[in-house]
């Protein structure tokens, strides 16, 4: 996989702690000992776009001048991933809060903090503006992401996974190639009266966005474009750890495929195997950043269910 990637997004340290079930309201439970990673949804695409995908990637956000910023810059740079256009504000670096259940299953509260404040200043839209590919989420501001979108060159696409759910504006479904939602996120953008098969709302969503990748965990994902019959792209079966970020891992690999292939052709339905493989590979370890798995492995793994299939 070849290509240029910019991720504009989130970046957070994720103090992490293994529960035995996940605590209800008012319940307080005892965990395992406390763990501190990087995370933060965006700045864990880009490492995945990096290391799983091998794209030529630029991290665009925000970090404050603490002990958790340099966290997280190791992380990005180890992977490979750029990060001179990352700005560095007087505010917090982004915290998640993150139990995780022994089925691997994980319950997360963001702090903002310095992602409230990622903006597209003229280094970053001269970064963006010679990407292949545009990757954002929803863990900094709409208005942010609106204007990465529009600083993206002509045939470059932008690709939005619209987590966590929130409404978008007409200005930002205009600018949308390829959008990217989980069952919850695509019920949510679709509205009431669809239902929940995800073939209806893959269908629903298409009427807004020319193709949609929903994703559906153990099951796989579901590729849809206009035009064409929505595809079923079925996961390896894995013994699932700790999900915690395996869904930006899909998000980042899929980004570094289409900046090599595009959408023409099975670009979009090659991108998702790979993807789908890295998203696999990504729950059988602990971490979010740390558990993203090497470019070799992901191809491989692909591959295999590829051979496995016919």
């Amino acid at each position: 996989m070849t290509g240029q990637v910019v991720v504009v997004g989130s970046a957070n340290v994720d103090l992490v702690v293994d529960v035995p079930r996940h605590p209800a309201g008012g319940e307080t439970i005892l965990g395992g000992d406390l763990r501190r990673t990087p995370g933060g949804k965006g700045a864990n695409q880009a490492v995945a776009a990096a290391r799983a995908g091998g794209a030529d990637t630029t991290f665009v956000g925000a970090l404050g001048q603490d002990e958790s910023a340099e966290l997280l810059l190791a992380s990005l740079g180890g992977a490979g991933v750029r990060t001179d256009v990352v700005d560095r504000v007087d505010a917090p670096t982004g915290t998640a809060l993150i139990t995780v259940s022994p089925d691997g299953e994980n319950a997360i509260v963001v702090a903002p903090g310095a992602n409230s404040r990622v903006r597209v200043g003229a280094a970053q839209a001269r970064r963006i503006a010679a990407a292949d590919v545009v990757l954002a989420q929803l863990e900094i501001p709409l208005d942010t992401v609106i204007a990465a979108a529009r600083e993206r060159r002509a045939g470059a696409l932008f690709v939005l996974n619209a987590a966590p759910s929130r409404d978008l504006p007409d200005a930002l479904w205009d600018q949308l190639d390829v959008l990217v939602v989980n069952e919850h996120e695509a019920a949510d953008l679709a509205g009431p009266g669809v239902g929940a098969n995800p073939e209806d709302l893959a269908a629903a969503l298409l009427a807004r966005v020319p193709a949609v990748v929903v994703t559906l965990g153990a099951a796989g994902s579901l590729v849809a474009r206009r035009g064409a019959e929505p595809v079923l792209v079925p996961a390896a079966e894995v013994a699932a750890v700790d999900t915690t970020g395996a869904g930006d891992t899909y998000c980042g690999v899929l980004a570094a495929s289409l900046a090599g292939s595009g959408l023409a052709g099975s670009g979009l339905l090659q991108a998702a195997r790979l993807a789908g493989a890295a998203g696999a590979l990504a729950v059988t370890r602990p971490g979010a950043q740390d558990a993203v798995p090497d470019a070799a492995d992901v191809v491989a793994l692909a591959e295999h269910l590829l051979v496995g299939k016919n």
